[in-house]
């Protein structure tokens, strides 16, 4: 019965809106009198049916909820015989709640939009080599897929064959095409919007970059920050209090309409509600734009931040780096050369693939007893020589003797801005290499906003050499910069930072981040970074666009005034009722729940203006539809 009446919440509301219409056309267009109270004592006993049984199952879980407050104001209305304002008391609390929820619904739309464009179904590759569609619970690694114009892409995968032009805006809120061709990556909830690819299912279901995405933001719309959780205990004790001051006044004064009227105007509902939908609003915002923040205690944190420590390769630099310069230091350098590229063949790491790319074609050799030299590099058996590839670090380890040409050489690289990777063979130096990495288009534009929205300290940590770090600083305005450092070297610099008192962030991609990601107040993982790293953080920056990351801290800012400016709105709106009641005379219960439940909406509306949020100057991404209308007008 209790079940049947709150799922027929919404009719009640309009059939006891319809019964006060009819009662005030009985009363002054009929001036029938008994019209009028039957058509009110029907709906206030209607209204107040789903507000009771709310009423009820707090009190059962011993909670004074709003519901408890109005449902006693409403019984000593009807008492009183009263039934004007119970009636309407009833209809604008239960028009209220069904705003309410309308409101928060939309503020919500993020998720549903995120599981909207979740891929249902694939085109799978039978054992007779057709393809067939299926459930895209159907799919497995390794299945092989086809995805044609127009089509969803079903997994995180490989392209195998085909090219074509793939929207992303779902995994990193901008919607220009990215063009996609053989060994190119794709992800889950993309859309193709011409060509046809085959692709390798490399990720399925939750594990792929679109479920994560979804969990996470659902995992952060509902948790509660340290506001809420102050707010929740305020609401304990705020209620019973509102409670018993209306029995005192009625004790003292002997008025129960005053007392009644004081339970209606004491309610928090714009206080309880307020911070909950600015942080679900923010949220909401970051994930359609390719920020994912986890969870409201991470908008508190990251709204005080005043510094951000950032590594520097895959996060300032675009972590594709090029050999830019090389010396050979002895005799048989084919032969080494084909020693080198057999052991960083070993690594993925990306001052690896830039020598073997470099290298290019040579004689491989079988590896044997590899050793990695946390922050030096790689010792090898290679043919039966003790291969080492690494920084001058790991040379000196190695006892390797550097002679003056190679020490001048090392000094002219490192002035030049290079990596080092020195290759020593039965402990020789034979090969030196200088690899440079470019940085990122517009990072320093970027960091520029940063500082504009109140960052003062920009530093940068790295494993590499301290020129090739001062170079970068220089180029990009940082204002500290300390190469050679450790995966602990970095996280006790970060904890140094901390006990001056500095509110830090740190921005990495890598497994060596994590400990780093972890420590500092507020964790800023490159979407392309490993999953330990994006496990690990608090904020999700998708496809690594640094772009991303002045609207993140502007985003969280703008969140966290608005928090204050709900708890604003709700308190003072219930200082003006009580000082309106006690001090005027034109305050009444209809008023009062009135103006209540305008609050509510107000703060509502107040936190949806979050979803609109974007920085002064931030480009606006620009929308499916439109990118087709543009076609459309291109191809006529």
């Amino acid at each position: 019965m209790q079940r049947a009446i709150l799922s027929k919440k919404n009719q009640i509301t309009v059939i006891s809106g319809i019964l006060i219409v009819l009662g005030f056309f009985s009363r002054f267009a009929l001036d029938n009198m008994a019209g009028f109270n039957i058509a009110f004592i029907i709906a206030s006993l209607l209204g107040a049916a789903p507000i009771a049984i709310q009423a009820y199952q707090a009190v059962k879980v011993k909670v004074i909820s709003i519901d408890v407050l109005v449902t006693i104001a409403v019984i000593g209305a009807f008492l009183i015989q009263n039934f004007e304002e119970s009636a309407i008391v009833t209809f604008l609390f239960l028009f209220g709640a069904y705003l309410e929820q309308r409101t928060l619904n939309q503020t919500r739309s993020a998720i549903k939009e995120l599981t909207e464009l979740a891929p249902e179904s694939a085109m799978r590759q039978m054992e007779n080599g057709e393809f067939e569609e299926v459930d895209v619970d159907d799919v497995d690694e390794g299945d092989i897929l086809l995805v044609k114009t127009g089509a969803k892409v079903p997994v995180d995968g490989t392209v195998l064959t085909g090219e074509g032009y793939i929207n992303e805006a779902s995994i990193t809120g901008e919607a220009e095409p990215v063009t996609k061709e053989k060994d190119s990556g794709v992800y889950a909830g993309t859309i193709l919007e011409n060509g046809t690819i085959q692709i390798r299912a490399d990720r399925v279901g939750e594990d792929t970059t679109f479920g994560k995405i979804i969990e996470l933001v659902e995992e952060a719309q509902d948790s509660k920050s340290e506001a809420e959780r102050f707010i929740d205990r305020f609401s304990k004790w705020y209620t019973p209090a509102v409670l018993v001051l209306a029995f005192i006044v009625w004790i003292v004064s002997q008025n129960v309409e005053l007392a009644i009227t004081i339970l209606v105007l004491g309610c928090p509902g714009a206080l309880v509600i307020g911070v909950p939908v600015s942080n679900v609003a923010g949220i909401g915002n970051g994930a359609r734009n390719g920020v994912l923040l986890k969870g409201s205690e991470v908008i508190h944190d990251f709204s005080h931040v005043d510094t951000i420590v950032f590594d520097k390769t895959g996060t300032l630099t675009i972590g594709n780096p090029e050999v830019g310069a090389k010396e050979y230091y002895g005799e048989n350098t084919e032969e080494v050369l084909g020693y080198l590229a057999s052991v960083e063949r070993e690594s993925d790491h990306p001052l690896a693939k830039a020598i073997i790319k470099n290298i290019g074609d040579t004689t491989l050799s079988p590896v044997e007893e590899t050793e990695v030299v946390k922050g030096g590099g790689i010792v090898a058996t290679v043919n039966g020589h003790r291969v080492a590839v690494g920084n001058v670090a790991l040379m000196e380890k190695e006892q390797v003797t550097l002679t003056q040409k190679a020490q001048r050489d090392v000094k002219q690289f490192e002035k030049n801005g290079n990596s080092l990777v020195l290759t020593a063979v039965d402990g020789e130096l034979k090969v030196l290499m200088g690899i440079r990495d470019q940085i990122r288009p517009g990072v320093k534009e970027d960091l520029q906003k940063l500082k504009d929205l109140g960052v003062k300290n920009l530093v940068v940590l790295s494993g590499d050499n301290q020129g090739t770090v001062d170079l970068v600083a220089s180029e990009l305005g940082l204002t500290d910069a300390h190469g050679h450092m450790l995966p602990e070297d970095k996280a006790a610099h970060i904890e140094k930072l901390q006990k001056e008192g500095q509110i830090v962030a740190f921005v990495g991609d890598g497994v060596n981040d994590s400990p780093s990601l972890a420590l500092a107040d507020i964790g800023i993982a490159m979407g392309s970074g490993t999953d330990v790293a994006i496990e690990t953080s608090d904020v999700v920056l998708m496809n690594s666009d640094m772009s991303r990351l002045p609207h993140a801290l502007g985003l969280t800012k703008s969140t966290a005034n608005n928090m204050v400016q709900n708890i604003v709105i709700a308190v003072g709106v219930v200082l003006i009722l009580l000082a309106s009641l006690l001090f005027g005379e034109w305050m009444n219960m209809s008023i009062g729940m009135l103006v209540h439940e305008a609050s509510i909406l107000v703060v509502i509306f107040n936190a949806m203006r979050l979803l609109r949020y974007r920085r002064k100057g931030e480009r606006y991404k620009v929308k499916r539809d439109d990118l087709e209308k543009e076609k459309k007008v291109e191809l006529a």
